[in-house]
């Protein structure tokens, strides 16, 4: 029996130092000052390859020890580093096209459960009542301890119109929660304009996507043309935006800034993980003809009120940084979520990908948003959730291993409130405690109100009042 071990030891060492040593570390570390192979590290897995594939009580085949070997690598690095599988990578390549089956959620994992980072709004988990910070426990009869991140996904997307029964915990709800929602082909419309009243304009951007950039330069066109001239004012929203493609996120920043003006830049490892990012051209429209060119010049001068909550995230917190630190947007809301580090999609062959962290973001002015978001320049609650938003609400900083802030800022203030399971008990159905939540854009959206009357203080602070236009 040794000798077999031995044997598969011998085989496993030699076919990881092999593949070291031809790639000679070219994704993992500097040129400039080689290491040794970490022999001993080598070596445990080695025996424990051997083990498995000697002892366990089923076969286990080397393609599924390998590839579960390069999910415990990634997953063990930090929150949003992982493995794609060849549905994965298809599954990502679809959703930054803003239409995709499934349920309508943003996810991690956390002590081996499924955590909601954000529901996707006008979604069907949204409406269903799933908020941000839930550990979903079970989908439909099957177990999420034990699932990696990609099989829970998997679970969860499906045939439009079937349904899934998601069973949930969520603080200070002694039991179980329990949703039947409806799959549904998930149509993302990542801008969303209309007039608040004569003069003043509202833009909502859900997500940034591949056309994200063309459909705000649109939506702005239409706005001043329904206004008949400038606006005195516009609020840009972007509560709940989850971020998305970074293209997409300098395009929306570029709208509002002069030309050539920093939007983020990124400090990495290598060199290709370093960018400075401005408002040019090249940096957003991708090969396309400049969509922004056009825009009527007013739109870099029009006062701006930016919205973010805890739910803005990546390239929200880009745009907010941005038009923050350039003081050409006052930024009103709560603190965001903080995730401010740059995922590369790297293909493996064979239709599979590893998505690795390699840089960090830095807002025009140097501050990093990683672990520590931004923080709103008026800080406003919503009165109607404020007391779910501090229960329930995540951040970056509350994750798992998640990345250090990287120029020694203190992380966001962590909410301490992790969901665990309560004792058992039998779950109860979701609509008797199915939780508040305000529509954005309304006029029962306490926020966009504060942000409308600010617009107007600062109009009549400029003498602009409600005089006519010129």
């Amino acid at each position: 029996m040794r000798s077999r071990i031995e044997k598969f030891g011998l085989i496993g060492l030699g076919l990881i130092a092999g593949v070291l040593v031809s790639l000679q570390f070219a994704a993992i570390a500097d040129k400039n000052s080689p290491e040794p192979l970490p022999i001993e590290e080598l070596r445990a897995f080695s025996e424990v390859f051997g083990r498995i594939k000697s002892d366990y009580v089923e076969p286990v085949g080397d393609k599924k020890l390998i590839t579960e070997a390069i999910n415990g690598m990634l997953s063990g690095l930090d929150p949003h580093s992982s493995y794609l599988d060849a549905d994965a990578f298809k599954e990502l390549q679809v959703g930054t096209h803003g239409e995709f089956g499934g349920l309508g959620i943003e996810v991690g994992m956390e002590d081996g459960l499924v955590k909601v980072i954000s529901p996707i709004e006008d979604t069907p988990a949204y409406i269903a009542g799933i908020k941000s910070g839930d550990l979903i426990i079970k989908l439909d009869d099957a177990q999420v301890k034990g699932l990696s991140l990609n099989d829970a996904v998997k679970r969860m997307r499906g045939k439009p119109g079937s349904k899934i029964v998601l069973t949930v915990i969520r603080k200070d709800t002694p039991k179980p929660l329990i949703f039947t929602i409806t799959r549904a082909v998930i149509k993302v419309k990542s801008v969303k304009p209309k007039m608040i009243e004569p003069g003043y304009g509202f833009i909502r951007i859900t997500q940034f996507q591949d056309r994200t950039g063309e459909n705000l330069a649109t939506a702005l066109d239409n706005l001043f043309k329904e206004n008949q001239g400038p606006l005195k004012g516009l609020v840009l929203d972007l509560r709940n935006n989850p971020g998305g493609l970074l293209n997409s996120a300098v395009a929306v920043s570029a709208a509002f800034l002069p030309k050539d003006a920093l939007v983020v830049y990124t400090e990495g490892r290598t060199e290709s993980a370093k960018m400075r990012l401005t408002a040019a051209p090249e940096n957003y429209a991708q090969n396309q003809a400049d969509y922004l060119k056009d825009l009527p010049a007013a739109v870099k001068d029009v006062p701006i009120v930016l919205l973010v909550n805890g739910g803005s995230a990546s390239a929200s917190e880009i745009v907010a940084g941005a038009l923050q630190d350039h003081k050409r947007a006052i930024v009103m809301g709560t603190q965001t979520f903080g995730k401010g580090s740059v995922q590369t999609v790297l293909p493996l062959g064979n239709n599979t990908a590893i998505k690795l962290t390699t840089s960090r973001y830095f807002t025009p002015g140097g501050r990093s948003i990683q672990a520590t978001g931004i923080v709103p320049d008026i800080i406003i609650e919503d009165p109607a959730t404020a007391e779910q938003d501090h229960t329930f609400r995540m951040r970056e900083a509350d994750l798992e291993r998640h990345l250090s802030n990287g120029n020694g800022q203190p992380p966001a203030d962590k909410t301490n409130d992790r969901a665990k399971p309560a004792a058992p008990a039998k779950p109860e159905e979701s609509d008797a405690v199915k939780p508040k939540f305000t529509e954005f854009g309304t006029k029962d959206d306490y926020q966009l109100t504060q942000a409308l009357n600010l617009l107007k203080g600062m109009n009549i602070l400029h003498g602009a009042g409600d005089s006519k236009k010129p």
